[in-house]
This record gives structure tokens, sequence and C-alpha cells, in this order.
């Protein structure tokens, strides 16, 4: 069993609390921080571990057990400069991944120059998607079609390496249709089940959302 992912949710605005809340939800152990008190009041109500901290003092930074998480979402958009002292120090902390929140292309670019894992535009993808992709380890992307239906895109597992959709049967195993593989940009709906899959591949399927933990 793999074990369960620590996170800590930098900023604590609508698309923080989002993220948090979901995560929180879901059983998650989750540290929420946000520099403004009367936020982090009513942010205690629901979210269990939560603190007033300005985490772009180093000083502060290193008391919080950083170190420790496994997932930082940085959700400061509005401050380029804290976002940058966050992702900064998360890294050289060592924390595995680091997502951060960013309010146009230009504050993309930097984000992702000073070491953000991954870099998020709030319009394009909501708090509550991105908690849901960092739930479904293993998962690129999930998108909700409706409350059952879920639309996944996975890699292509080490064990699933030269074998075909015929032999590994995935809709028996795990639940799954698959309904398109994509290699760099390339997607090709056209499947030939018999067509060895390689690590390059990712797999787009189509899956009933309560019985996604049988691809965790």
């Amino acid at each position: 069993m793999r074990k369960k992912q620590t996170y800590a949710v930098f900023g604590l605005g609508r698309y923080g609390m989002a993220v948090a809340k979901e995560l929180v939800e879901n059983g998650m152990e989750v540290i929420a921080m946000d520099a403004n008190p009367r936020i982090v009041n009513d942010a205690v109500a629901v979210l269990p571990v939560c603190k007033c901290a300005d985490v772009t003092d180093q000083e502060v930074f290193s008391q919080l057990g950083i170190s420790n998480v496994d997932v930082v979402i940085i959700a400061m958009a509005s401050r380029l400069e804290a976002s940058v002292m966050a992702v900064t120090l998360c890294k050289e902390a060592g924390v595995k991944t680091v997502i951060a929140k960013c309010a146009n292309e230009m504050h993309q670019k930097i984000l992702n120059r000073v070491g953000a894992d991954k870099v998020v535009f709030p319009e394009h993808e909501s708090g509550i998607r991105l908690a849901k992709n960092l739930l479904s380890s293993g998962f690129i992307d999930m998108i909700s079609l409706s409350k059952e239906v879920s639309m996944i895109t996975l890699d292509v597992r080490e064990e699933w390496v030269g074998k075909n959709l015929i032999e590994l049967n995935l809709r028996k195993k795990y639940s799954v249709n698959v309904v398109a593989i994509r290699k760099g940009e390339q997607v090709s709906v056209n499947i030939n089940p018999e067509q060895p899959l390689d690590r390059e591949m990712k797999l787009i399927v189509i899956a009933n959302t309560a019985k996604l933990s049988k691809l965790v």
C-alpha cells in the first residue's frame, strides 16, 4: 500500500481554501497557512491544522516542518514576490512537489524557473479539480464528466510496458475503458488492441469515479 501523502497549502483565499478543504474531506493530512489572522480564524472551523504564518520568512519557514511535507500548494497568485520566495524555500527544504498558482503567463515562466514543479492558472483549473488530481495519485489529469463518471489520463505503468490492451484486460481488472492513446502531441482514438504499450504513451480512459481506488 502506498504511503499517504502529506500536504501544505500556503494562502487561504478562495482557491487555496478549496484545495485544502477537498484534501481534508478526503482524509488527507494538511497543514494550511495564511499570513492574515482573520482568514486563519475563519478557516480553523473546517481545517484541523491551520496556522497564521508568513511563509516568506526563512526563520518562520524552518519552524513549520515543511521539509517533512510531500506536496506544497502555493496559492498566492496576487503576490508574485511571496510566491517566488515560497517556491525557493520549499525546494531548499527538499519538498518533492511544489505546485504554484499564477496570475499570468509571465508569472508562470518565473515560477517554473525558480523550481515550481507545476504552475496552475486558477481560471483554467479549479482548486477542487487540483485536489482531486492530487488525491488520484498516479493520474496525470482527471476531469469529472458527471457525478459518477470521470475521464482520466494516466501513465503506462512499468508492468504494462510491452503488453497490449487485450493482455492487460484493463476493463475487467480496473473497471476502465481506454478511449484514446496519446504519444507526444499525437492522440489516437483508433486504438489497435494488439499494439504493445511503451513508456512514452499516455492512456486516456473513462472510469466509474467510485472505482478509481482500483487504479491507485
